[in-house]
């Protein structure tokens, strides 16, 4: 399943799913865990299907045998988990009318579960189903026939994808409460991207959903390096509702691990000190309420210490970031890595607060500091950071070494109150944190991604340019075939319209219009197919060139379309009103009333397919700018390595890369120096424009003088 069908078939279930809430009284709270439950329900049929065959034969094959398992245990063994009949997805498909489809689902669930590991029971919804049911008795039939479209073939990775967007557009539609258990999944992304969970145990102690358990083994399937297998998970939530839905992602997904309920500042059950190799989380913001004495005597928070009030006795910590912050550090490995959000205040905090991140930051673990833009969660409209943690980087060069990224800029708009990172996005950031790290090879590898993309939109482009030059052409042709079959059978009053309109001027100019580039594009396109395969830098810069000249052709043959277009509907408009003979077919028979609606289809289709094309090449492009030579360096606005005299002499260990990297001027990121030189040449024209205007200053005085005087 490409990426573009699964991006229909989560749009076209989501349609359905809220279609049918809208018929309800439910919230969407309400909604969210049956329709969640019912998606998990496919996907263990799918995953059951394929291994059905298998089970049937080792049952069949033990019926001579002394020693007889069970089917749900040779199930287990096969899938993971053993499916009732009452539990498969055609069963309750076709369940008779007049019976409870609530009742039957709770009786599935409960089959599933009854013989899961003790971690996974309790999980799965079971009485949600009932108060769907007694709101639309029709609801959960129609759910279920709406799940049937995702098919037979899809997998754990496909139903992973769905599931996470359902949460997505839950979390979005409840506002503040679903923002608790969900974090966007191009943050979590690009946290992901960074610290390359790769293999060893994962830590979120506030997992929400667990879609950044998520993430990680979805990284290491598109990364190849390795198997999902690989990593194994443990999450605490405070919220039992949210544990579940962890769970169930953990299910879909195929993860290793456990999620348990626990208030992470008092209860520790993963026994979380040195043991992770990685620590990810989005924890609560600003949170006043956590006690003195609940933190005071565990290790997880004191080593660095605690944020409270000097001399006030209030047994009270005075904001729980830095709690988390201590958390995230302690939990680690002596080589492990974290990465988390945290409240941008938390990046300058004074008092107690800045002797925690004295202690931090010294001890050589912060890797890398990154400004969000605003509005990329649901529940926080003011930019977050980004911290990085690597103890590995303590025994290397990098260790007194930050980098700072300031990435407010850049973002794509979703809707008007959020905005996410596409994949390209977050890829660009990540690359340049690896070249950072002196991963050099990472950043041409980026860019032969990139140009293996837009190859992929080489020919669909042609093609659709190629569609509508014909169809142009066709409607051109036919609008002449029009006029000439009837000209015989205009009145004298609509010839002399013709006459006046100056049509054959009109006609001839249409015709001489070009609507195609002068440039050969197969030349073009076999060029870039000679260069495009590139490993070095340097080739790469004369791939990214050429591929220019691509996106140049097409906007130029788009923009010679539009025009000619244009000029041929002026044409069709006029004569629709002022050519028409009665009782003949040949205006429709010739699709002349549909011809400009055709073209402007098929111009959009094209303008999609060359959008997709030049995409790919900005992406490109923004790269080789900032970075040309393929190696790290600082950015004006963007980019920033500080080294200890910066960020403690200078700074007075401020972790803000605002302070940093500095101001992006024009939209654009520059140098210094050409910082400095454009600074130079606008004094220098401030000069010129002074001069001048005390020239026209004293000319001003002098005439008025001359007038006066002439009085």
């Amino acid at each position: 399943m490409t990426d573009e069908q699964l991006k229909k078939l989560e749009d076209d279930l989501w349609e359905a799913a809220n279609n049918l809430r809208a018929n309800s009284d439910l919230k969407s709270t309400e909604y969210a865990s049956p329709v969640l439950g019912l998606i998990f329900l496919k996907y263990a049929d799918n995953k059951y299907k394929a291994v059905e065959e298998e089970i049937k034969k080792e049952l069949d094959a033990q019926k001579s045998s002394r020693r007889k398992r069970q089917e749900h245990e040779i199930a287990i063994e096969k899938c993971g988990f053993y499916l009732p009949y009452n539990a498969r997805f055609d069963y309750l498909l076709h369940l008779p009318e007049e019976k409870s489809m609530a009742e039957a689902l709770k009786t599935a669930m409960t089959g599933i579960e009854e013989h899961q590991e003790e971690k996974f029971k309790e999980v799965l919804p079971k009485d949600d189903f009932a108060r769907l049911e007694k709101s639309n008795r029709t609801i959960l039939p129609e759910l279920l026939k709406a799940f049937s479209d995702i098919p037979e073939d899809a997998g754990g990775d496909v139903f992973g994808k769905i599931y996470e967007y359902f949460l997505g557009k839950f979390a979005l539609s409840e506002g503040q409460k679903g923002g608790e258990f969900f974090t966007p999944p191009s943050v979590v992304k690009f946290i992901v991207e960074v610290i390359e969970p790769y293999h060893g145990r994962v830590y979120d102690p506030a997992c929400g959903s667990g879609g950044m358990f998520v993430q990680s083994a979805e990284f290491i399937r598109k990364r190849r390096h390795g198997k999902a297998e690989d990593i194994y998970v443990e999450g605490q939530e405070k919220t039992g509702e949210t544990v579940n839905l962890a769970k169930m992602n953990l299910m879909v997904n195929g993860l290793r691990g456990e999620i348990k309920q626990a208030n992470s500042y008092a209860e520790d059950p993963f026994k979380s000190y040195g043991k992770f190799d990685y620590v990810m989380a989005n924890p609560p913001f600003n949170v006043k309420t956590v006690k003195e004495s609940t933190v005071k005597n565990d290790k997880r928070f004191y080593q660095y210490g605690l944020p409270k009030n000097k001399g006030k006795k209030e047994d009270k910590i005075t904001d729980a970031n830095y709690l988390w912050i201590s958390l995230f550090a302690t939990s680690l490995k002596e080589d492990g890595r974290a990465g988390f959000v945290i409240a941008n205040s938390a990046s300058d905090a004074r008092n107690s607060e800045y002797d925690i991140r004295k202690k931090i930051v010294d001890s050589g673990m912060v890797d890398m500091m990154v400004t969000m833009p605003s509005n990329m969660f649901y529940t926080v409209t003011l930019p977050a950071t980004l911290w990085f943690f690597d103890k590995g980087k303590i025994k290397t060069d990098r260790k007194d070494k930050i980098l700072f990224l300031d990435a407010r800029n850049v973002f794509r708009q979703i809707d008007r109150a959020h905005r996410e990172w596409t994949e390209e996005q977050f890829l660009n950031l990540a690359t340049i944190i690896r070249l950072h790290r002196g991963e050099e090879e990472r950043f041409t590898e980026l860019i032969s991604s990139y140009l293996s993309k837009a190859d992929e939109y080489i020919s669909p482009s042609k093609s659709a340019g190629d569609k509508v030059v014909e169809t142009l052409q066709s409607s051109i042709a036919n609008l002449k075939k029009y006029v000439d079959d009837l000209t015989e059978k205009f009145s004298k009053a609509q010839i002399k319209k013709m006459n006046e309109y100056h049509w054959l001027e009109r006609w001839n100019a249409l015709n001489t219009l070009e609507i195609m580039p002068q440039v050969d594009l197969n030349e073009l396109e076999k060029v870039f197919e000679q260069v495009k395969q590139t490993s070095t830098n340097v080739d790469q810069h004369q791939s990214a060139r050429k591929l220019s000249e691509v996106v140049n052709y097409h906007s130029e043959w788009i923009a010679l379309i539009n025009n000619a277009k244009k000029s041929l509907e002026e044409l069709l408009k006029w004569a629709d009103k002022n050519l028409k003979v009665k009782n003949t077919k040949n205006w429709s028979d010739l699709m002349l009333g549909r011809a400009i609606k055709n073209i402007e289809e098929q111009v959009k289709a094209y303008t999609r397919e060359k959008d997709l094309l030049a995409y790919f090449f900005e992406n490109i492009q923004w790269m080789q700018k900032q970075f040309p030579d393929g190696k790290y360096a600082d950015v004006v606005g963007l980019c920033k390595v500080a080294d200890r005299s910066e960020y403690v002499d200078e700074q007075d260990y401020s972790l803000n890369p605002g302070r940093y990297v500095g101001v992006e001027l024009e939209e654009h990121f520059i140098s210094a120096e050409e910082f400095k030189s454009d600074i130079s040449a606008l004094n220098s024209d401030l000069h010129s424009l002074n001069e001048s205007a005390h020239e026209l200053e004293q000319l001003i005085s002098s005439n008025l003088s001359i007038l006066i005087d002439d009085d």
